[in-house]
């Protein structure tokens, strides 16, 4: 993917930031596009559709936390790669970001060398899910799932799902009754170059259960999880 046709849409209240990380993304040859709320920040989003958002959490107006839920609602939006960006280091509002659909959570102050590099490794995985030995299309009792249509049909329903729930939902269902451990779900769903929680896994299975059903995702206590059929 050529730097030029990369488009990241850099979200904060604060001038003197969007200034410094718009400066040093556009030396790297980023098209780089900013907002300075969260209601600015959906709007962008709509109509220019990035490839990555960079968004500070504590915002006037909207939020960064529901300014992401807002875009994960957004059809079109689903493949975007959104990373929060806040000084706040609570487990709370993290919590909060995965569960509005965030990809990840970076801390701030952080120098722009090191927010390169975490946006190049966000940007490489773009692709998602290592899908090796994975059907193209998976079919399960009432559910279908498209992987390259990104298409979800569960009870004859079209589901809407934000890109990491499609991707772990793709992985456990493409082996019903497989127990996967935690660190193969984080390493093959979210990246060896993410650092995530456990935690983080946790939440994105709640949300699937709402989805599908509680029963359709079973917890074995201290290994991982499984895809019950």
């Amino acid at each position: 993917m050529i730097k030029e046709n990369i488009k990241i849409l850099l979200v904060d209240d604060e001038p003197d930031i969007l200034e410094i990380l718009s400066y040093n993304l556009n030396a790297e040859g980023y098209n780089v596009l900013t907002a300075s709320n969260g209601l600015e920040a959906v709007k962008l989003a709509k109509k220019h559709v990035p490839n990555l958002i960079l968004m500070d959490v504590m915002m006037p107006e909207m939020d960064g936390i529901e300014a992401c839920g807002q875009i994960r609602l957004i059809s079109e939006l689903k493949d975007i790669i959104i990373a929060l960006l806040t000084a706040r280091g609570e487990d709370y509002s993290k919590l909060a970001g995965f569960e509005a659909g965030a990809d990840d959570y970076i801390t701030k102050p952080i120098k722009p060398k090191v927010l390169i590099s975490k946006i190049k490794a966000l940007l490489r995985r773009q692709t998602g899910l290592n899908y090796k030995n994975i059907a193209e299309v998976i079919k399960v009792g009432e559910l279908i799932i498209n992987r390259e249509t990104y298409q979800v049909v569960y009870r004859g329903k079209d589901l809407v799902l934000p890109r990491k729930e499609f991707e772990l939902l793709s992985l456990l269902v493409s082996k019903p009754g497989k127990v996967y451990k935690r660190d193969e779900i984080l390493d093959r769903v979210w990246g060896n170059e993410v650092v995530v929680g456990g935690r983080t896994i946790d939440v994105h299975i709640r949300k699937l259960r709402k989805k599908f059903g509680d029963d359709s995702f079973k917890t074995v206590k201290g290994v991982g999880y499984k895809f019950a059929s």
